[in-house]
């Protein structure tokens, strides 16, 4: 089970790891855990209450992230030479020890035991002067060696007679000129020379334009200057690198002390940090006992504002090792026992607790169910994931762990889901552990009672404004307030009524002062469907008019036979002396019954089909034919 994420101290950390500077502080907040020593865990909560009471005192220590210098350590160790920015990233590094050294000085006025970590760090003074008065700049400095400077002397004198010659062929022959000031091509002093007077000026075409019409020429005197100048930058290579292997070496000597240094800032960052967390949650060091003991005064959940949460009072071990917690739904039952559970780890892993004063037991496990584990793709229901969760808890609990579980024995037939709760409170109370729990069920709450180390307690809560205020009782039983909630928040006197009859029975119902005035829901009004009008039947009047029929036709009153009985929208088709018309079966009247105008069997294809008609269909009944049956209208 995921501990940390159930009860958010996974949040916590988060919240912690955000005021650490060094990126191996931040991943050893990640993996923060429990500590089972207790000589071990009452110098972490020390190292936490002195880093919080020298950040108030001399304000936030200069820490900084130092993982770029661990890479240049590891190259300076490899024996490459490192780049005058790597030389300086070094020294920044020390001038940040020498700030964190004053601070910690700064703090041994408070008697802080945490302030004499300056001790152990060396600020290597000799190292950063020396790299300080050697690299300026992210470049080696003029002044790093004799030599150096005087190299560069050179050159600087070298360049510029090189410029000077180079003006001087340009004076001489200014008709040849494209241009009146010479430029740096390729690395070496030219002239714009014009295409035509190639030949006129002694020298070398470096390059030309893009139209071809000017030629940069190294007029031959400035040559010799600039193969002078390439042997001076070579010179001042060597002497360059000669002084960064110089550093390299002093580096070298120093990485263990280096190495120290930054493992030294790691661990401070860790310590500030919890001490920064302490300040940014209003926290306070707990007291740490082996007696099974758990006393919270005044405590709030890490994560709520201040402002926001209400104080919890809480006290467990002394009177019993169980507690029972009822009340109504949204009257605060799970965030008390997070807030305890929570406080708790914290306390446990060397952080200040929110709370005003605390008095907290060692556990060797923190153990939990809460919330809705229903799992799809493991085909899990609610209850049945509940369950599951709970067997584990009880397999690892023992006299040392501490348990929260919400909603005991819910998600399930309730006379059984009661059975099962008392039956894990029992296991519980067997084991020794402390342990809390949540449930509606009377029957707990009776179990509970009589119990041996198990208490009832009720979370408080408001019945004007129907809100949690999130004050626990020990040593009282709650109500859920379904029926006080109902009511208040307008379920109507009948329904009501029959809510309570059914729980408590006829004479509860007489008692209960109804809040609600209304005895019936007030329905609203809704849009409403509106259904597809069936279509008529006319099956009945195909059976009214068979073929053969002799019909009157109205208006006209004309004699006609049914040549096609009635369809699906009413009407059938009548055969007049002249045509054959479709006609709705309200204009016709039966006149005569085919039944007596015509033998059994009569083929009426010779009075409603031509002659021509009758011919093509008797073929297409014996042979294939291309013949084409034409309507007789």
């Amino acid at each position: 089970m995921n501990i940390n994420k159930q009860i958010e101290f996974d949040k916590v950390k988060e919240r912690w790891a955000e005021l650490a500077i060094t990126d191996p502080a931040k991943e050893k907040i990640r993996e923060a855990s429990l500590c089972f020593s207790e000589n071990e865990l009452r110098k972490l909560l020390r190292d936490t209450t002195d880093a919080r009471n020298l950040i108030e005192k001399t304000g936030e220590p200069p820490l900084q992230n130092i993982s770029e210098i661990k890479e240049i350590l590891l190259i300076a160790e490899k024996g490459d030479c490192l780049t005058p920015y790597q030389f300086e990233r070094i020294e920044k590094v020390l001038a940040a020890i020498k700030r964190l050294k004053d601070y910690l000085e700064r703090g041994k006025m408070y008697h802080n035991s945490l302030a004499y970590y300056e001790e152990n760090l060396d600020a290597l003074a000799e190292l950063r002067e020396e790299i300080c008065s050697k690299i300026r700049n992210g470049a080696v400095d003029d002044y790093a060696s004799k030599e150096l400077g005087q190299i560069r002397n050179q050159i600087i004198k070298c360049e510029e007679q090189m410029k000077q010659k180079a003006e001087q062929v340009m004076r001489s022959n200014k008709e040849c000129m494209a241009d009146n000031y010479c430029t740096l091509r390729n690395g070496r002093i030219c002239i714009p020379v014009k295409k035509e007077y190639k030949f006129k000026i002694s020298g070398s075409i470096i390059d030309k334009s893009s139209t071809g019409s000017t030629l940069f020429m190294e007029p031959s005197g400035v040559t010799k200057y600039y193969e002078k100048l390439q042997l001076l930058k070579i010179d001042e290579e060597n002497e360059v690198y000669r002084i960064l292997y110089t550093l390299l070496a002093f580096v070298e000597e120093s990485a263990p002390v280096l190495q120290d240094n930054l493992v030294m800032i790691e661990k401070l960052d860790f310590i500030f940090s919890k001490g920064k967390l302490s300040i940014d949650m209003d926290a306070v060091e707990p007291a740490i006992n082996t007696d099974r003991r758990i006393r919270l005064d005044e405590a709030r959940h890490p994560l709520m504002d201040k402002r926001i949460a209400v104080p919890l009072q809480f006290d467990i071990g002394e009177k019993a090792r169980g507690i029972v917690i009822t009340g109504p739904n949204t009257g605060g039952k799970t965030v008390a026992i997070k807030t305890v559970m929570l406080n708790c780890i914290m306390a446990q892993c060397g952080l200040h607790v929110t709370c005003k004063q605390a008095d907290i037991c060692m556990n060797n496990s923190y153990l939990c169910d809460i919330g809705d584990g229903q799992n799809l793709s493991e085909n899990l229901s609610t209850f049945s994931a509940h369950i599951t969760n709970v067997l584990e808890v009880l397999r690892e609990v023992n006299k040392d762990s501490f348990v929260i579980m919400d909603e005991l024995g819910s998600g399930t037939d309730p006379a059984e889901g009661m059975g099962i709760a008392i039956a894990i409170l029992e296991e519980l109370r067997k084991s020794g552990a402390i342990f809390l729990v949540t449930t509606h069920y009377p029957e707990v709450k009776e179990y509970a009672a009589r119990a041996e180390d198990v208490v009832n307690a009720r979370m408080v809560f408001d019945k004007e404004t129907l809100s949690p205020t999130y004050q626990m009782v020990i040593g009282e039983a709650g109500e859920s307030c379904a029926f006080y909630i109902a009511d208040r928040l307008g379920m109507p006197k009948e329904m009501l009524k029959v809510a309570i009859c059914a729980a408590y029975g006829e004479d509860a119902v007489k008692s209960y002062k109804f809040q609600t005035q209304e005895s019936h829901l007030i329905r609203k009004t809704t849009a409403k469907i509106s259904k597809a009008k069936p279509g008529k039947n006319y099956g009945q009047l195909g059976t009214k008019y068979k073929i053969g029929d002799s019909v009157m036709v109205y208006p006209e009153k004309k004699i006609g036979i049914v040549c096609m009985p009635v369809n699906e929208k009413g009407v059938l088709r009548v055969q007049l002396p002249d045509k054959k018309i479709w006609i709705n079966h309200k204009r016709v009247k039966l006149h005569v019954a085919a039944t007596e105008l015509y033998p059994e069997d009569y083929d009426f294809s010779i009075i409603f089909e031509s002659a021509g008609n009758r011919k093509k269909r008797h073929d297409m009944q014996r042979k294939y034919t291309d013949a084409v049956i034409e309507s007789d209208d």
